[in-house]
């Protein structure tokens, strides 16, 4: 599925056509990113007889965090930070969980990289600690829209996959989709041909072919709105430095937060896992 609104959408065929879909209401509503089953319904349209399971579903957080699905079938998601606006002390730590939660691979992308020399940055800034990242196993890619290294780094994580970049809002995410689809105005209108309409691309959640072989999912203002709530399990499942440590606390119900017998807690102590992580796992739980 290429994009989906209202009780209708786009489909790609594998012979790389686009053909207009209906959605049965028995069926549901299928989302950007799905596979479905066709049937037709006239010359021009078809209709969805069924949505395959799915992979993941990607969500965006809805009223009082509430989980909302725009996607399904992903890869992977790269999440993008920058010098201006600067993150603040937890942001990426808290978008790793929502990615790590969802059972998509996280990638971290360092746009307007040229501005990071020199940069005033807090003491706690995330962006003082890119090494320590790449040192727990998540790839550290540094862009940049307006000179060197470019997007250079991009096409080979991106081809053959299923990806979508987050992010706050000013970090550049519209500069690199522009710069990754340059032919971005001819899918559009392509879509708009299909349906017969406009596509609403402000507002709708797209996936588009990439020139690397890959997919991408432009969702517009994804994250900036905030995440959906996440239990302390899943809050916990974003830290896989934790590793097997919770299965050795004294209690099977142990929050990592103080209690007696705590491995993760002595696996800190030990130096087994970093301390500033351990400490935004904690903010993190607070409501």
């Amino acid at each position: 599925m290429v994009v989906s609104y209202g009780n209708s959408g786009v489909v790609e065929l594998p012979d790389g056509q686009r053909r207009l879909c209906k959605f049965r209401r028995s069926v549901g509503r299928p989302f950007c990113g799905d596979f479905v089953d066709l049937a037709d319904a006239d010359g021009e349209s078809a209709v969805v007889t069924a949505v395959r399971p799915r992979a993941n579903e990607f969500l965006r957080g809805g009223p009082q965090g509430r989980r909302q699905v725009i996607a399904a079938n992903l890869d992977q998601a790269l999440i993008v930070v920058a010098p201006v606006p600067e993150p603040s002390r937890d942001l990426v730590e808290r978008y790793l969980v929502a990615v790590h939660s969802l059972g998509i691979r996280p990638l971290l992308v360092l746009n307007k990289a040229e501005r990071l020399p020199g940069a005033a940055l807090a003491d706690d800034s995330p962006l003082l600690r890119l090494d320590q990242y790449e040192a727990l196993g998540y790839p550290v890619l540094r862009t940049s829209c307006k000179g060197p290294p470019g997007i250079e780094p991009l096409p080979a994580v991106l081809h053959e996959q299923t990806s979508i970049l987050v992010g706050q809002s000013g970090v550049g995410k519209s500069s690199l989709v522009n710069a990754l689809l340059p032919d971005l105005d001819l899918q559009t209108n392509e879509l708009s041909r299909v349906t017969g309409k406009g596509t609403h691309t402000t507002t709708t959640t797209i996936m588009y072919a990439l020139p690397c072989g890959g997919r991408l999912v432009d969702s517009p203002g994804v994250w900036e709105y905030g995440l959906w709530e996440m239990t302390q399990q899943e809050i916990a499942r974003g830290f896989p430095e934790f590793g097997p440590f919770p299965a050795q606390c004294r209690f099977n119900d142990c929050r990592h937060t103080g209690e007696p017998g705590c491995a993760v807690r002595a696996a800190v102590d030990s130096g087994e896992v970093r301390r500033w992580r351990y400490e935004s796992y904690l903010r993190l739980l607070k409501p």
